[in-house]
């Protein structure tokens, strides 16, 4: 289990982003609290990559705060977060290397390292890989150690920012499976993603952007059965959105 600061839950208060002169991110509020695995949607350039980023500290808003209201929610907050991208950054060492370098950086001692990475590996399905240079591995693989780096670290929130776009379906099945179990663990998920198959079995609940701007929240299954506005019910039917 992870051990939590308890810094959920996040709150979006009016942020916005401006970059060369758009804002790509609009007056944006909401609380996102633990528990669930919140889904976000919306077309290209609707502003959900930036949202991750803002999120985990990665850029800093124009306007606006976001607060981690969590009891443990101060200046540590940073410590119980983890964030994996599309396509995953893995250093230039050995697949056990990878998880007890960042063991190493929050100071765990060598032999608990060893065995949380063994523990990781196994989870990842890479635990015979272990020794092989990361840099070798297929795309689904260094996926998998992205998450299971994330996951060595017992965060409270993980972000995920479409982490199978570049994957064929039996890749994508596991690393659904990996974010599943690592939910099932007691972090709270959250995660973009493009393809609607995939937030329909993963998703307990959905923000709908467009333009930046927030423009539905819902439980997933109410979003996908009865969409409230046109936008989001237009985007379900696979249609440009005004």
């Amino acid at each position: 289990m992870p051990t939590h600061a308890q810094i959920l839950p996040l709150v979006f208060d009016k942020v916005s982003y401006v970059a060369k002169g758009a804002r790509l991110v609009d007056e944006f509020s909401v609380t996102l609290d633990p528990g669930t695995r919140t889904i976000i949607l919306g077309p290209n350039g609707a502003g959900k990559s930036l949202v991750l980023r803002l999120s985990h500290g990665l850029l800093q808003p124009t306007s606006g705060a976001i607060r981690w209201e969590g009891p443990g929610g101060g200046n540590k907050a940073s410590l119980h977060q983890a964030m994996v991208f599309q396509r995953p950054m893995t250093l230039r060492r050995s697949v056990g290397a990878n998880l007890d370098y960042v063991l190493s950086l929050r100071k765990v001692p060598r032999e608990l390292r060893r065995a949380k990475t063994a523990e990781a590996l196994k989870r990842a399905g890479l635990f015979a890989m272990r020794s092989r240079p990361a840099r070798v591995l297929s795309a689904g693989e260094q996926q998998k150690l992205a998450l299971g780096r994330a996951w060595v670290m017992e965060p409270e929130v993980l972000f995920l920012d479409e982490p199978t776009a570049s994957l064929d379906p039996a890749a994508t099945r596991e690393v659904e499976n990996m974010i599943n179990a690592i939910h099932q663990a007691g972090t709270k998920i959250i995660m973009t993603t493009h393809d609607l198959g995939q937030a329909r079995r993963l998703a307990d609940d959905i923000i709908f952007m467009h333009q930046g701007r927030l423009i539905e929240r819902a439980g997933a299954e109410e979003f996908f059965e009865h969409p409230r506005t046109p936008h989001a019910e237009a985007f379900l039917n696979g249609e440009l959105l005004p």
